[in-house]
């Protein structure tokens, strides 16, 4: 529960920022309104124009939307805290590491898109990925896709990247993920290419499809330049929806993947991948060979008999635990053991329509009710009186009632799903976490994550995966895979409390991410505005809450930040000390935490 908050706004000249536009908002419910002022809380950095890729009317499916129109053009470094790149519109890569607050110098060029990007109607955002600490990939928008040499990135180090390999791979693309490890003397990247694309195959729909692309690039390991990279495999796998969340393990020996539609391995180096044999059709079923109903005293049966059958046609024998029924000298319609003892005297049959034997069993004991008639025979359907459906209505009434709050305490308010609010709802059914093999294609685990809506991704280590926050309940929890665990391959490492409902209730909501020490989470919304989540800290004052009574220690603030900018946001990323927006004309600094 929050109990108090702070909101932050922000009116910062885009020329000259000065300490005195930044206030503090206080508003708990304990005290009366009070305005401070708080210096060194923003600063505003004139960057180089970015471009705003629109989409075209050829991309105008859901997929595209979410692929593409909600890309994050700010790439924060994990190996270097405070340090971000983006590409502006001159193509070029551009970095801003903050060592002072008060000294917030120009994104500074580190590596410019060459001639050889192709030129291409349905260009993409550019996107970068950083594999290593020394290393980064690259994607112009256009489908060519290059690794370079970065050498020590921040801490004022500022020096230029060096081209290791540049290839065109096709048709227009994004880099979700990309991992560089050496193994037995080979350097090797891993990258994951996302793209949205028309499927011949698919016949239903928009007829697109997305398509992830596992490449691999090796070469020697060395650095020298005769150590030539070159692209040694491509892993190609097809889904219908744009996955949340899609990353190669540390060493590629796997893929993990979390997406709305499965995905599956379509094709390697060109070569279509064998795909399993689907499962055997289950076998329609066939009519029943006979109905039967039962009370507390006896059952009746109802067989059905070829046209024409006479009475001395009839091959009838009963038991008191067995029964046996046949038509002439063909093998028994039914026979077997039944499941309770019955009384052969008191039982009988006839010869019903010229078309049905029915049989009356009297039941030996009184009282239980058989839940089948010839134990293991299947060819029977039992047949529910209305009486018997009577009573298990009245006895599920509690359950089905149409009062709202039938049989409740009548203290409490009665449950109306009709006033749930949005932010109470969950996606469709289907959402699922997949680990796929590197040497097989086959998924090994895959995590049924229905009714957890997918809240963001975030590198907390950059020697482990991405982490992925999910929405449980109310709450949002952090989980960080642990491929090398298969036995507890997922594990839950932080917790936001009711950071699920509350980003549900933002309608305008562009993006989400927190902290790596998970200290504070944030929400961008598509203009202006970014929402701060903090977590609960000791209060230095006595609070008591108001309903209970029991005095409070602990309390999460929560802080807005309004941008002096009409422009959309396009990036947003998350520091342990800082919160870094970007628009198209500026890049925003927002110290939250003083570590």
């Amino acid at each position: 529960m929050v109990v108090c908050g702070t909101m932050i706004t922000v009116s910062a000249s885009l020329s000259r920022p000065t300490p005195e536009d930044v206030l503090l908002f206080f508003f708990p419910p304990y005290q009366p309104l009070r305005i401070t002022r708080c210096s060194g809380s923003v600063h505003v950095s004139s960057c180089p124009a970015v471009e705003e890729m629109q989409l075209t009317d050829a991309q105008y499916t859901l997929e595209h939307m979410q692929a593409f129109a909600m890309f994050n053009y700010l790439q924060l470094d994990p190996w270097y805290q405070d340090s971000v790149l983006f590409v502006d519109r001159q193509a070029r890569v551009l970095s801003l590491t903050v060592t002072l607050d008060t000294a917030l110098g120009k994104p500074k060029e580190v590596f410019r898109f060459g001639p050889e990007s192709d030129p291409c109607s349905e260009r993409l955002c550019p996107s970068i990925s950083l594999s290593s600490a020394t290393s980064a990939v690259l994607s112009d928008g256009g489908g060519r896709l290059q690794l370079l040499r970065t050498g020590k990135r921040g801490d004022g180090c500022q020096t230029k990247w060096e081209v290791l390999f540049s290839e065109r791979l096709g048709d227009p693309f994004t880099i979700l993920h990309s991992v560089s490890h050496v193994q037995a003397g080979v350097h090797a990247v891993e990258v994951l290419l996302l793209r949205v694309q028309k499927d011949p195959q698919e016949t239903t729909g928009s007829g697109f499809c997305v398509f992830l692309e596992w490449v691999t690039v090796s070469g020697a390991a060395g650095q020298g330049p005769e150590k030539k990279m070159e692209v040694r495999k491509r892993r190609v796998l097809r889904g219908k929806s744009v996955p949340h969340y899609a990353a190669v393990e540390p060493q590629g020996r796997g893929l993990m993947v979390a997406s709305e539609k499965p995905f599956v391995f379509t094709h390697v180096d060109g070569r279509p991948v064998e795909q399993p044999e689907p499962e055997p059709m289950e076998v329609e079923k066939a009519d029943p060979l006979y109905f039967w109903q039962q009370t507390a005293d006896d059952i009746t049966l109802s067989l059905r008999l070829p046209e024409g059958v006479a009475r001395e046609d009839v091959s009838f024998r009963l038991t008191a635990d067995t029964l046996s029924v046949g038509v002439g000298g063909f093998p028994p319609l039914l026979e077997g053991q039944l499941y309770g003892s019955v009384d052969p005297e008191a039982s009988a049959w006839i010869i019903k329509n010229n078309k049905s034997l029915e049989v009356t069993l009297q039941k030996l004991s009184e009282g239980p009710m058989w839940p089948e008639l010839v134990l293991g025979n299947r060819r029977g359907e039992f047949v529910m009186s209305d009486e018997q459906a009577a009573l298990i209505h009245d006895r599920l009434t509690h359950l089905t009632s149409e009062d709202l709050n039938g049989g409740a305490d009548g203290e409490k308010p009665p449950c109306n799903s009709q006033e749930l609010e949005d932010c109470d709802g969950f996606p469709e059914d289907g959402f699922s976490l997949t680990r796929f093999d590197g040497e097989t294609l086959r998924p090994t685990q895959v995590v049924n994550l229905d009714g957890h809506q997918y809240l963001f991704t975030v590198d907390v280590d950059p020697t482990q995966m991405p982490c992925l926050c999910l929405r449980h309940d109310v709450d949002a929890l952090v989980w960080q895979p642990r491929p090398d665990r298969p036995e507890d391959m997922w594990e839950h490492i932080a917790t936001f409390n009711a950071l699920g409902y509350v980003q549900a209730s933002k309608q305008d909501k562009k993006f989400a991410t927190c902290a790596p020490d998970f200290s504070y989470a944030a929400l961008g919304e598509c203009l202006r505005r970014a929402f701060i989540y903090r977590q609960p800290s000791p209060v230095e004052t006595v609070l008591f809450n108001r309903k209970q009574g029991r005095q409070v220690g602990e309390v999460a603030k929560q802080q807005v930040a309004s941008l002096d900018s009409d422009k959309p946001i396009l990036g947003f990323r998350a520091s342990n000390e800082r919160l870094f927006i970007l628009t198209s004309s500026n890049l925003f600094v927002l110290k939250v935490n003083n570590n």
